[in-house]
């Protein structure tokens, strides 16, 4: 049996000829960069994610930069605290705007930045928190909106794998701090067919300030009040998500459907008993919420993780490991000062933990066999 991490060519079998239609559309306007088509999905984003504005991008990472300039964090190497364990564009756009990434720890459960860690780090430089919902559910915000309040912090949530996904009060990701940023890369929940990304905000003056910064700094064609760049998003891609974004709630409920499916399985493995595997927690889960978890990725910690890895590669069973390298360990932050050991925690998830496949299209028989591939090799190791 083959099983990859992620099967576009099922996922966009069922809607390819809406997506061709869409394409089409596109094509017969000639509208190919913003438009119509930016608008609607704008205007849906939004109301998805309860704010008031949309910005569509460029991209997810584009989406993160923006949102720096937007709040004026400038080249006077100014802090922005964030996560170490995250996908390099959330330090990356620290950095290319000219301010210094500091880090902090994550908390082991939800893998994303543990407040009680960020006061500590807070300096007169500070300027802002970056928290990452790391793969599928938000990031502990309340004591991090406290802290950032006391001490007068835009809050930039980088939340490219958690569109849609819910806090304990009810708020979704993106609504709760100054901006959120989304990315549309094509694995992600939500994914276009090439780069996409999205700010939200409440700000009215700040999503006009947005919008002004993705045109480089234009508010009229050739009239230029601030230095902005080229963040435009494509019509094109704005057309397949508008396609997309309709089905996404039902997609979110076949990968929590799959997750529950993975639990159960796993619970009969014998796997767990002897903490050779331990699941994904989904933190939130106790508040009777929807979409607590929405499972970008099924994220599990394993014994032996590069060879069980090797495993199930071996038996047709693709996986991926998010992130090998923590970004306070990548030779191009080197001179930011931190060591090995530095973020524990981190450094643990880095060798711990595997993403499962956890798409919608997966199957019981598909899953059935990931776990029984996992068992066999702890079986015989």
């Amino acid at each position: 049996m083959h099983i990859p991490l992620l099967d576009l060519k099922a996922h966009h079998a069922p809607i390819q000829d809406e997506i061709l239609a869409a394409i089409t559309r596109v094509v017969q306007s000639q509208a190919f960069i913003l438009g119509e088509e930016v608008v609607t999905l704008e205007e849906q984003i939004a109301s998805y994610c309860q704010t008031k504005f949309g910005i569509g991008v460029s991209s997810g990472t584009d989406a993160l930069l923006l949102a720096l300039m937007a709040v004026g964090i400038g080249s006077n190497r100014e802090e922005v605290i964030t996560s170490p364990y995250s996908f390099f564009a959330t330090a990356e756009v620290i950095v290319r705007i000219g301010a210094k990434p500091v880090f902090v720890d994550i908390d082991p459960i939800s893998y994303a930045m543990d407040p009680a860690k960020i006061e500590r780090v807070i300096t007169p430089k500070t300027k802002a928190i970056i928290p990452v919902h790391l793969y599928g559910q938000c990031a502990d915000m309340k004591p991090i909106l406290d802290i950032a309040q006391r001490h007068n912090l835009a809050v930039i949530e980088d939340a490219a794998q958690a569109l849609g996904a819910a806090y304990p009060d009810g708020r979704r990701s993106g609504n709760m701090g100054t901006v959120g940023c989304f990315s549309f890369f094509p694995s992600k929940n939500l994914g276009a067919m090439g780069d996409a990304g999205m700010v939200v905000t409440n700000d009215a003056a700040l999503a006009d300030r947005l919008r002004t910064l993705r045109v480089h700094g234009a508010e009229h064609k050739y009239y230029h009040r601030l230095l902005g760049g080229n963040f435009r998003l494509d019509a094109m891609q704005a057309a397949i998500l508008n396609v997309k974004l309709k089905y996404l709630d039902d997609w979110t409920r076949q990968r929590a459907d799959n997750a529950s499916q993975y639990e159960s399985l796993f619970n009969t493995s014998g796997l767990l008993e002897t903490k050779q595997v331990q699941l994904p927690t989904a933190v939130y889960a106790h508040a009777g919420i929807d979409n607590h978890h929405i499972y970008n990725q099924f994220v599990i910690r394993a014994q032996q993780r590069d060879q069980l890895r090797t495993h199930l590669r071996e038996h047709g069973v693709a996986s991926e490991i998010y992130y090998p390298v923590p970004l306070h360990l990548q030779e191009c932050f080197g001179n930011l000062g931190y060591h090995e050991g530095d973020f524990p925690e981190t450094e643990r998830a880095a060798h711990e933990t595997l993403a499962l496949p956890i798409y919608p299209e997966l199957n019981d028989e598909q899953q059935a066999y990931i776990v029984g591939i996992i068992r066999s090799f702890y079986t015989n190791s």
